[in-house]
């Protein structure tokens, strides 16, 4: 492997932007789905893989929008049919940020289910606050699932465009 050669090069900076994508789906601070796409953009434009690499693209393209489409649409449908109401998880969303700032690593989700728990108890009374901040974090859930397969999708297309070329 000869790091002067500017596609060895290139290649090697679409992997670790690639890796840093589908672990950024995992920790919610970095924009993973985004990362992925973009590794294989910068693959795309300044690699030698040939003429493959432009259908590699249009194809991570696709699931990446793909991706979003259905991260947004199916879960915000569930949130929908369950009447968790758009204020409590605004409420998950501020008191996520300030648990990011608050407490390392962890307070990103630790913010948004106590956001979201207090949000629904003060809604709903203690008894109904869990099973709805259940529901809600079920939906969430989901939509990291969603995008976590749309980046695994992604990264798979990239390796088999890098193997075939």
């Amino acid at each position: 492997m000869d790091l002067t050669d500017t596609g060895t090069t290139v290649t090697l900076i679409s992997g670790v932007a690639m890796t840093v994508g589908v672990l950024g789906v995992l920790l919610p601070v970095l924009p993973g789905l985004l990362l992925c796409w973009a590794a294989v953009l910068l693959w795309a434009l300044l690699g030698e893989a040939g003429g493959l690499r432009w259908a590699i693209l249009v194809v991570a393209t696709l699931i990446a929008v793909g991706g979003t489409v259905v991260k947004y649409l199916w879960p915000g449908r569930r949130l929908k049919s369950t009447g968790v109401p758009t204020s409590s998880l605004v409420a998950g969303g501020l008191l996520a940020l300030v648990g990011f700032f608050v407490v390392p690593v962890v307070g990103l989700v630790l913010g948004f289910v106590l956001g979201l728990f207090l949000a629904e108890r003060a809604r709903l009374g203690p008894g109904a606050a869990w099973p709805s901040t259940r529901q809600a974090l079920t939906a969430v859930g989901l939509s990291m699932l969603v995008e976590l397969a749309a980046a695994l999708g992604i990264a798979v297309i990239w390796v088999v465009g890098l193997l075939a070329a």
